[in-house]
């Protein structure tokens, strides 16, 4: 969101972040130190059923002075608990990163059941993709729909251009891994984890594991990856650090949404930990490839792209399905321009009531 704020302020607008809490964030690792901040103190729960009716509880009493526009982006539950409170209030609601679909409520959950709803009642979408807003038309959602490309590629181009440069290894492979996803919890993130070590004892590639913050999933793969030499266990990193490591990995293991946009545009292969994506953007770049989280398909891909350079390098070639680099003021002047419509409505409405 950094860049939609910057965007906006470059406008004139004072943009007020909300920092529900979460996870541990702060606006001075991105970047957003100067603007106004309110903190919920929302800490992520369990239920994530509960942490949305925390956050739109926190949020509520805090929107009887209303903005213009709150701004919600993605399918967190922050983001639902920020949405409904504004819908609760009347309060217009922008959704950035709207119309991502797997149209299967259970993967990923609760993230399509979240995003489905915000877009139900949001009265802008501003979609990544073509094919994101051809979802919202084809659900005929009331709102206006707009395709803006992600302001998380803006971000990440600007974090990689201040990078130093790549310092490859010229020994062994290294290969990024994350996972955290709920619908692998369980049987999903075992698998995960005994792909992991059957390719590990092969000492064919070094896998650098970059644990979540979530104390559940870190936990059980901490349990199942411990003491291995080949696997590095990596506490959570700042978003450079995860770029840099993205960029200089031979080519990643993830079912991170953000991960399948980032990993196209930085030109590193991706083998997506998940059944079914909501980005086939990524895939139809030719950047990614699903292998969902049997164990079986999990090391057979990886080890075909282990043995194979020339593989390896037809992945490699960077992309920018999500975007190209200029989502953040892109939706600026789509929200500057609504506001200007709705500013001029309201005008014309006091002046023939006056009549």
């Amino acid at each position: 969101m950094a860049p939609v704020a910057e965007a906006l302020a470059s406008l004139g607008y004072a943009p007020r972040l909300v920092l529900t809490g979460q996870q541990a964030l702060e606006p001075c690792h991105f970047g957003m130190a100067e603007f106004d901040q309110l903190r919920l103190r929302c800490p992520g729960l369990p239920d994530p059923h509960h942490h949305v009716r925390d956050v739109t509880g926190k949020l509520l009493p805090l929107l009887k002075d209303p903005p213009d526009l709150l701004v919600v982006q993605g399918d967190t539950s922050s983001a639902l608990g920020g949405a409904l409170a504004g819908f609760t209030a009347s309060v217009p609601v922008a959704h950035v990163e709207a119309g991502l679909r797997t149209y299967d409520p259970a993967s990923p959950w609760p993230e399509e059941e979240y995003r489905t709803a915000i877009d139900a009642q949001a009265d802008l979408l501003l979609a990544p993709t073509e094919l994101a807003a051809a979802n919202l038309e084809h659900e005929r959602v009331p709102g206006k729909v707009h395709v803006t490309g992600n302001s998380g590629i803006d971000a990440l181009l600007r974090v990689a251009a201040e990078l130093p440069p790549a310092s490859r290894d010229s020994g062994v492979l290294t290969v990024l891994v994350t996972c955290h996803r709920r619908e692998s919890w369980g049987d999903g993130l075992d698998a995960i984890a005994a792909a992991l070590t059957e390719l590990a004892d092969t000492g064919s590639a070094h896998f650098d594991f970059i644990l979540h913050p979530n104390a559940h999933v870190a936990g059980r793969m901490r349990e199942l990856l411990a003491d291995h030499p080949a696997i590095t266990l990596l506490p959570p990193c700042s978003h450079l650090e995860l770029v840099r490591r993205m960029r200089d990995a031979d080519f990643i293991l993830s079912d991170s949404g953000g991960i399948q946009e980032e990993a196209p545009a930085l030109g590193t292969p991706l083998l997506v930990l998940r059944e079914k994506t909501e980005r086939p953007e990524a895939v139809m770049s030719g950047n990614g490839l699903l292998v969902g989280t049997d164990r079986e398909r999990i090391v057979a891909e990886t080890q075909r792209l282990l043995a194979d350079p020339g593989a390896r390098a037809e992945m490699s070639r960077p992309a920018f399905p999500f975007g190209d680099g200029n989502a953040g003021p892109r939706i600026a002047a789509i929200i500057d321009d609504w506001l200007a419509h709705g500013r001029l409505e309201r005008a014309l409405a006091a002046r023939n009531a006056s009549w």
